[in-house]
């Protein structure tokens, strides 16, 4: 099931009509209303100060999520290309199976990062769990037939290997809750239909009632944006990851 979030466009979609829809609401109970208390204007700022602070809070949460994602590409990038050099610890009739073997698996991870559809992805998963399998079953059956200090530092580096595609798994699926998403709604939407409540009567001007909903909604596209690792526009590319196979395969880590 997709998560709303995950498609930045819709939540700004969204979002704004809620928003304007509640200001709107708002707007049509202050005519009816004959007189606003002055100090209700206290509680609009008091609400608007509130919901600007989470927002901040919220996007801040969503980039320090979007650097942790950047950070384990790197980590998996360098344990990818240590344990390759590592694989030279190995007899000479061992090493170059498991070579063949983590090159593959380097591009399932590369392809981890760049596919955007759900059914490839499971495909690149199954693969990336088999590639795995095999990678440890043969480092294993070496280590047990070479038992040796160089042997371990591979088991080792192999070891980190599998360990940072679970880190990148963890970091991926960390996302801002849906009811950290609902309650933040709830609060725009009270703040609009406050907005909405104290303006006095526009007339021609009514097209500023879409200000403050646009504002917010954009607000919302932009911390779903960098909360989604896979919708919108501002993705974690696996330039790492791209370096470490270019260098492979160019033979750099001979």
């Amino acid at each position: 099931m997709i998560n709303p979030t995950e498609l930045p466009l819709l939540v700004f979609a969204v979002s704004f009509l809620l928003l304007w829809v509640s200001e709107a609401v708002g707007s049509k109970l202050r005519n009816r209303i004959e007189e606003v208390h002055e100090d209700f204007g206290v509680i609009l700022t008091a609400t608007l100060t509130l919901l600007g602070l989470i927002l901040g809070f919220t996007f801040s949460m969503a980039v320090s999520r979007y650097d942790l994602r950047k950070l384990y590409e790197a980590e998996e990038a360098n344990a990818i290309g240590t344990e390759y050099l590592r694989l030279d610890l190995l007899p000479a009739s061992d090493d170059e199976n498991l070579r063949v073997l983590l090159r593959e698996y380097l591009d399932q991870r590369i392809l981890f990062y760049q596919t955007r559809d759900r059914e490839r992805l499971q495909r690149i998963d199954d693969a990336t769990a088999q590639l795995q399998s095999k990678l440890w079953a043969s480092i294993r059956s070496r280590s047990l037939s070479h038992q040796t200090v160089m042997t371990s530092l591979a088991v080792s580096g192999m070891n980190n290997v599998l360990d940072s595609r679970g880190y990148t798994q963890a970091a991926w699926r960390n996302r801002i809750p849906l009811a950290a998403w609902t309650l933040m709604g709830l609060i725009a939407i009270s703040g609009n239909l406050m907005v909405g409540l104290y303006l006095r009567r526009l007339g021609s001007h009514r097209s500023l009632l879409m200000v403050l909903p646009a504002i917010v909604s954009l607000s919302f596209l932009l911390i779903a944006d960098i909360d989604s690792p896979r919708g919108g526009l501002i993705h974690v590319k696996p330039e790492n990851l791209i370096s470490v196979a270019e260098s492979l395969h160019s033979g750099a880590y001979q």
